[in-house]
């Protein structure tokens, strides 16, 4: 019976193999863990990554590092995660420009979504639509029939074409069915700090650098961009509360693993990862930041990944954005 002794061989061979993924789940980690950061040290992304390696590294007993590799939009880091073997000993903790580049680079040698195995999601942020004082409006409806009045004469500025921020304002533009003029700049710093001097009108910056400053009265908060009211902020309004329907603009942080990376893997960094953001402690921490911890399955995360490629390919293409 020839057949029934290859059936049997696979029978066995599929034992062996799922034996072996058991076994690993139930050893790993059994080495030091490598979180890389596609997000220069110091910023928000790399301050999340940072407070979940050092609870990891309490509760799983095993050394979790942070490696930053900034650089092009994020697409460097991701790249390196995407090529790195599917052992569950390297993570990229990267944010929502995972789900964005797609639509505006032609040449990335990685796939959001085959080229990972999604653990969960850990945070969200809100960003927060302010102005400078000198642009004499009050209100989100007040700033689009301005810049309906005034089409091609208001600039916003951003951290750069392609950053979430560029994207915020140019959905704006799509929906108000306005004109504000992006200014790219190299990082958040160098524009914000444009904006306090007047040389550009606004910019919807993370609420951590926002906030403070527009309650110092040094700037005008109108409203923030979450699909919700800001727990930071939670006083401000949001974009479409305003009469603008649909507008949701959020950064989120996420954990993922190289595509290929065993389940029961997936299934032990999921657990553990989901233990350390639902920490008080880590709230409270995340808090300054404007941060909101947010975890999910690997199914929802991989499901959520799905869908916001769809949304931003659509931001992308109704409003003609491009990578200068």
């Amino acid at each position: 019976m020839p057949g029934i002794a290859v059936k049997l061989r696979i029978l066995a061979g599929a034992t062996l193999a799922l034996s072996a993924m058991q076994a690993h789940a139930q050893t790993f980690p059994s080495k030091p863990i490598r979180i890389v950061v596609p997000l220069a040290a110091g910023g928000p992304g790399d301050v999340l990554a940072r407070s979940v390696a050092q609870k990891l590294t309490e509760n799983v007993g095993q050394q979790v590092v942070v490696d930053n590799r900034p650089g092009a939009n994020t697409n460097i880091g991701n790249e390196a995660v995407a090529k790195s073997a599917p052992d569950g000993y390297t993570l990229l903790a990267t944010a929502s420009t995972l789900t964005i580049n797609p639509a505006l680079y032609t040449n990335l040698t990685y796939d959001a979504v085959k080229s990972f195995a999604p653990v969960t999601l850990i945070a969200w942020t809100p960003l927060v639509l302010v102005v400078h004082p000198s642009l004499p409006v009050k209100s989100v409806p007040e700033l689009a029939a301005l810049a309906k009045a005034k089409p091609g004469q208001i600039y916003y500025g951003s951290a750069g074409s392609g950053s979430v921020l560029h994207l915020a304002g140019e959905m704006f533009n799509t929906m108000a069915r306005v004109k504000l003029v992006h200014v790219p700049y190299k990082g958040v710093t160098n524009a914000f700090s444009d904006l306090l001097g007047g040389q550009i009108s606004l910019m919807f910056p993370g609420a951590p650098i926002a906030l403070p400053q527009a309650r110092a009265g040094k700037l005008r908060a109108l409203a923030t961009t979450g699909e919700k009211r800001a727990p930071a902020a939670p006083e401000l309004p949001t974009v479409a509360e305003m009469g603008f329907p649909g507008y949701e603009v959020s950064v989120w942080y996420g954990m993922l693993a190289p595509a290929g990376t065993p389940q029961a893997t997936i299934g032990r960094l999921h657990t553990e990862i989901v233990k350390v953001v639902q920490l008080p402690e880590i709230a409270g921490r995340w808090a300054a930041l404007g941060a909101v911890p947010l975890t999910n399955t690997p199914e929802q995360f991989a499901a959520f990944l799905k869908n916001d490629l769809s949304k931003w390919a659509k931001v992308v293409r109704d409003s003609g954005a491009k990578v200068d």
